[in-house]
């Protein structure tokens, strides 16, 4: 009750118990409701003199309210990620509340409660990320990125040991972390030995994305280089593979590898035992890799998928320069109707492609290459539909030739 609104009470007060005047005379008056004089009489009878001190409106209860056992919850479930050195944020926080507590609560509710609580500190003063120009690759293979970054080990007293460096080949497209090894330190041989090791498990690049270190390639040499090439360049050359290397003082170009060894990193000093030996170093990389790959939501990507998940979910691009054979003439984002099909047009027309009812609601992407149309799970990547558009019809049922 504001002070204006107090005085209006005791006026009101007064005529009705001093003065006697009837309920009708006061609403007349002093342009009031009548219910707000009841229960202004009602409120001033039970507590006398407190009736006329000013009271927050905010009603007793709050039905949409979050309950507090999922405050809880949201604030155990960040406090778990940060003691095992993963991502903790509102996007993280909600991808695992969907996943593994089957409870959906938006990204503006989960960041209201972090900030309340105290778990995060808002800070303005951080370029907003719609500032950046961002950039991906449209393929997976399509650009390889690579880095090295230090990492001291720990001797076996407790305290600090050996420097060692960290090499990671990432794709692009995905995230998908390629291949990641540690070493003392990173030699030109090292990144040809293991940019081939990659290769032969994954297939080779149609491009590589690095800085301009001299592991990586010796343009920026100076003199007495005479324009050569080292090991590396000499190979991407022979393999007819595009190298791509920064500008000098622009590490936001390599930036998807500069920000995977930021998070590795992170995850590695959360460790409980810290390693001693490059062995065991390499032991804790390999078990952060297939989290990171296998079941760590991404931020970055379509769904929060993982990036073994995008990875695999399209076919690779290849070093040869014709891609035809190789990508999809085009490629769409769509969600299976509550009928259990999707739309596309083909040839001028609209067609309609059966998936099932079962995959209602689901995300998918079509790729699609003349009449060859593939539909794919958009979160998980599975392969829901393979098939040849038959141009005569309209609807395309499952049991169409695949």
């Amino acid at each position: 009750m504001s002070k204006s609104g107090a005085s209006k009470a005791r006026l009101v007060i007064t005529a009705i118990t001093l003065e006697n005047r009837t309920v009708a005379d006061v609403v007349a008056d002093y342009g009031v409701s009548k219910s707000w004089v009841y229960e202004l009489l009602a409120r001033y009878r039970a507590e006398g003199e407190a009736a006329f001190e000013p009271r927050s409106r905010r009603p007793l209860t709050s039905p949409q309210a979050t309950p507090a056992a999922l405050i809880e919850l949201i604030l155990q479930i960040r406090k778990d990620l940060l003691d095992h050195g993963l991502d903790a944020g509102p996007d993280t926080i909600g991808w695992h509340l969907i996943r593994r507590h089957h409870t959906t609560v938006s990204r503006a509710t989960i960041a209201r409660i972090l900030t309340r609580s105290g778990a995060v500190t808002p800070d303005p003063s951080k370029r907003p990320k719609s500032s950046y120009i961002r950039f991906q690759a449209a393929m997976p293979n399509e650009t390889w990125q690579s880095d090295f970054t230090h990492y001291r080990l720990t001797n076996p007293l407790g305290g600090p040991g050996a420097d060692v460096e960290i090499i990671t080949w990432l794709d692009d497209h995905s995230r998908y972390a390629l291949h990641v090894s540690a070493h003392r330190p990173v030699t030109g041989r090292t990144v040809l030995e293991t940019f081939r090791q990659a290769a032969d498990l994954h297939g080779y690049p149609a491009s590589t994305l690095t800085d301009n270190g001299m592991v990586y390639t010796v343009r920026l040499a100076g003199h007495g280089r005479g324009g050569g090439k080292n090991a590396f360049e000499a190979d991407l050359s022979r393999l007819d593979i595009v190298q791509k290397n920064s500008r000098p003082s622009r590490p936001t170009t390599c930036g998807k590898v500069e920000r995977f060894q930021q998070t590795l990193k992170k995850w590695l000093r959360a460790q409980p035992v810290q390693p001693t030996t490059l062995a065991e170093l390499q032991a804790l990389l390999d078990a952060f890799i297939e989290e990171y790959n296998h079941r760590r939501p991404h931020r970055s990507l379509p769904h929060r998928a993982t990036p073994a998940t995008t990875y695999h979910a399209r076919p690779k691009a290849s070093p040869t320069g014709d891609r035809r054979t190789d990508s999809h003439h085009r490629t769409r984002h769509d969600i299976v109707s509550t009928a259990g099909n999707v739309t596309l047009r083909i040839a001028g027309q609209l067609r309609h492609i059966g998936v099932g009812r079962t995959y209602a609601r689901t995300r998918v992407i079509l790729l699609v290459h003349d009449l060859h149309v593939r539909v794919v799970n958009a979160t998980t990547g599975e392969l829901l539909r393979d098939l040849i558009v038959d141009p005569s019809k309209d609807y395309q049922p499952k049991n169409s030739p695949k």
